[in-house]
C-alpha cells in the first residue's frame, strides 16, 4: 500500500488540541501529534467496529498482546512473550504504575535533561523528587551523557528508579547498545529500577538504530518496564492506549497490582483495535513516514542553513520533534515564544519548559505536509529578517 504524506487534512474547528489551542492564522508545529492521516487499515477497522453500534465491557483477547510482541520482534529484534505486555491506557499511566510499585514517597527518580516536561510534572506529583542528569551538547549537535554525574546520583541511597526517554525527547538522541548496556549496569549496581519510555521508537533516521531497553542484556531485562505506544507513528493518541513491557515475572507481578489498586485495567474497545490494526497491517505506513519525515527534515536544515543562520538544527537521530537551537537570536524564551506566534505566526514548544538545557531552543514538529513546513519556514525567514534591520 501507498500512503500519501503529502495530503492536507484540515483540522480546524475539530476539538483538535494541536490546531484550535492557537488563532486561526497560527500554523501549529508544537504538540507531538502528526498532521498526517491514519493508516487505511485502521481507519477501515475503526468504521467497521463503529458500525456495529454497541460498544460495552469488552472481554481481554490475547491478540493484543501478541500484535505488540510481533512489532517488537519484527521491528527490533526483541523476541519478547505475550505475557510479558500489560495493557495501560498510554505511557505516563504505565510510569505512574510503575513509581508506585518500585519507589515509596520521598525518593529520587533521575531524569536526563532536557526532558518531556510531563516527566518533572508527573514526579512530584506522585511524592517523589527529580534527579536532574544533563545531557551535555556537543561541537557536532549531538548529546553525550554524563557519566559522572548519573553515577553519583545513583549512588545516592534515596534514588530509587530511572526514567529513561528512548530515544530522547526533545534532543532526537539514540542512544548506543553499548550506552544502554552501560546504564543497565550501572542501575543494577545500585539498585535503580529503569522505566524506559520508547514511544518515538519507531521514528529513527538512516545510521542510526534503536534498542529497546530490555533488550540489551539480561542484566537489563530484569531490572525494567519499557512503556511503548503507537501514537506518534500513527497518529492515534486520542486513543489513549499503550502498552508496558515487563520481562521479569516478580516486577511483572508488582507493575500489575498498581494496575489493579487503581483500577487502570479496563481496556478501551476502539483503542486496543488500532493498535493490534497497527502493529499487525501497518509495517509499510511506519517505513513510509520515515523516510518522508527524513525529506522534511533535510529540508529544514538546508532552509534554515541557507536562510535562517540564527537558527540551528544539531545532530537529529530519531523523532520528528525537532530540537533547534536559537540562541543567536539573542532573546529569552518568553520572548522568543511571543516573536514566533505572533510576529511569525508559527506556533512551536518552547525550550524552557524542557527544563534545564532548554533555554534558547525551541522544538518545532515537522510531521506535516512539506507544503505546510514549507509556510511556517517562509514566515519565520520573513519574520527573522525584521530583527536585522
Amino acid at each position: 500500500m501507498k500512503h500519501n504524506f503529502d495530503e492536507v487534512v484540515k483540522r480546524l474547528g475539530t476539538g483538535c488540541k494541536k490546531w484550535d489551542t492557537y488563532d486561526k492564522d497560527v500554523i501549529p508545529m508544537w504538540i507531538a501529534d502528526t498532521d498526517f492521516t491514519c493508516p487505511k487499515p485502521i481507519v477501515d477497522a475503526i468504521r467497521k467496529r463503529a458500525e456495529h453500534e454497541v460498544y460495552g465491557y469488552p472481554i481481554i483477547e490475547s491478540s493484543y498482546e501478541r500484535a505488540v510482541a510481533g512489532w517488537q520482534r519484527r521491528r527490533f529484534g526483541w523476541n519478547i512473550k505475550t505475557d510479558w505486555v500489560e495493557y495501560t491506557p498510554a505511557v505516563i499511566p504505565a510510569i505512574v504504575y510503575a513509581m508506585r510499585a518500585f519507589t515509596h514517597p520521598g525518593d529520587r527518580v533521575v531524569v536526563q535533561m532536557p526532558c518531556y516536561h510531563p516527566f518533572p510534572e508527573v514526579i512530584p506529583h506522585n511524592g517523589r523528587f527529580v534527579a536532574p542528569n544533563p545531557l551535555i551538547p556537543q561541537k557536532d549537535g549531538s548529546w553525550a551523557i554524563d557519566w559522572k554525574g548519573f553515577e553519583e546520583l545513583l549512588k545516592d541511597p534515596r534514588t530509587t528508579m530511572f526514567l529513561l526517554c528512548n530515544p530522547h525527547n526533545p534532543t532526537g538522541k539514540v542512544f548506543t547498545k553499548a550506552e544502554l548496556t552501560r546504564m543497565a549496569n550501572l542501575c543494577a549496581k545500585y539498585g535503580v529500577f529503569v522505566v524506559s519510555d520508547e514511544i518515538h521508537s519507531d521514528i529513527v533516521y538512516k545510521g542510526s538504530k534503536h534498542y529497546p531497553f530490555g533488550s540489551v542484556s539480561d542484566v537489563a531485562a530484569k531490572n525494567c518496564v519499557v512503556c511503548v505506544n503507537p501514537s506518534k507513528t500513527f497518529n492515534i493518541a486520542g486513543f489513549r492506549t499503550g502498552a508496558a513491557i515487563i520481562p521479569d515475572k516478580h516486577n511483572h507481578e508488582l507493575f500489575r497490582n498498581e494496575v489493579e489498586n487503581l483500577k487502570a485495567f479496563g481496556r478501551n474497545i476502539f483503542g486496543t483495535l488500532a493498535v493490534e490494526v497497527a502493529y499487525t497491517k501497518c509495517d509499510y505506513y511506519a517505513d513510509q513516514e520515515i523516510e518522508y519525515l527524513q525529506g522534511n527534515l533535510d529540508y529544514l536544515r538546508k532552509f534554515l542553513e541557507e536562510k535562517v543562520p540564527e537558527m540551528k538544527v544539531g545532530k537529529v537521530q530519531a523523532t520528528y520533534l525537532i530540537w533547534i537551537d536559537c540562541k543567536a537570536l539573542k532573546m529569552d524564551n518568553k520572548t522568543m515564544m511571543d516573536f514566533f506566534l505572533h510576529k511569525a505566526k508559527v506556533a512551536m514548544n518552547d525550550g524552557a519548559t524542557f527544563g534545564l538545557g532548554g533555554e534558547g531552543y525551541m522544538r518545532m514538529n515537522i510531521a506535516c505536509p512539506r507544503s505546510q513546513l514549507e509556510e511556517a519556514l517562509k514566515r519565520i525567514e520573513k519574520a527573522v529578517k525584521t530583527l536585522r534591520k
